[in-house]
């Protein structure tokens, strides 16, 4: 998941998933191997509530930008405590901010109502590739947040969007609450050294 999808910084931070992912306050958890010794990473895109109807449809609700979309991934990840299993989509709609959904295997109320609670994650490599200087918000929590002069703030355990910017919970010796602002607050982005550089006073 501004980081936009549910991710945006120095061009928008995209919302990727609620912005979350496995290695963030992004719930989820690590993915199986991608091979060549990679590791895969799952981001939590939205969570599945009660039943709809008798025939397996599940009510969901989705973290990406858009209600649906959550919908332009085929296949979806079910996981509730570090247990998941994947279903094809078989067919799904926008209901209200909400989704309707129905997944390969789920024929009846019963089914439905087992997976309640459970989260609904795909996988980040999977996830439409931004233009340069954009972010998914799951790719910024976790970022350790230092001032220009070299003061370490922090970590950023998650991001919120207000009406005017996305805002950066960054967790220290103490909450701050950072305005993701490109050019005007943060300065630097780099994700290969999981460091991004604001202008900051450390003592706000």
């Amino acid at each position: 998941p501004r980081p936009r999808f549910r991710p945006r910084a120095d061009g928008p931070a995209r919302r990727d998933g609620a912005g979350r992912d496995a290695m963030s306050a992004g719930e989820g958890a690590s993915g199986e191997g991608a091979g060549q010794g990679q590791t895969r990473r799952r981001v939590v895109m939205g969570r599945i509530g009660s039943a709809h109807g008798v025939r397996g449809w599940l009510r969901v609700q989705p973290f990406t930008e858009t209600p649906d979309g959550l919908l332009a991934f085929p296949r979806w990840m079910l996981g509730r405590r570090g247990e998941w299993r994947e279903f094809a989509l078989v067919e799904g709609q926008v209901h209200g901010s909400s989704l309707l959904a129905r997944l390969a295997g789920i024929a009846d109320r019963d089914a439905a109502d087992a997976l309640r609670g459970s989260e609904v994650a795909v996988w980040r490599d999977e996830l439409p590739t931004l233009a340069q200087d954009e972010y998914y918000w799951s790719d910024l929590e976790g970022l350790e947040v230092v001032t220009g002069e070299g003061v370490a703030l922090g970590t950023v355990e998650r991001l919120f969007a207000t009406g005017a910017n996305d805002v950066m919970v960054v967790r220290g010796e103490r909450e701050r609450l950072i305005p993701f602002v490109p050019g005007e607050v943060v300065r630097r982005v780099d994700l290969q050294a999981r460091c991004m550089e604001v202008d900051w006073d450390p003592e706000f």
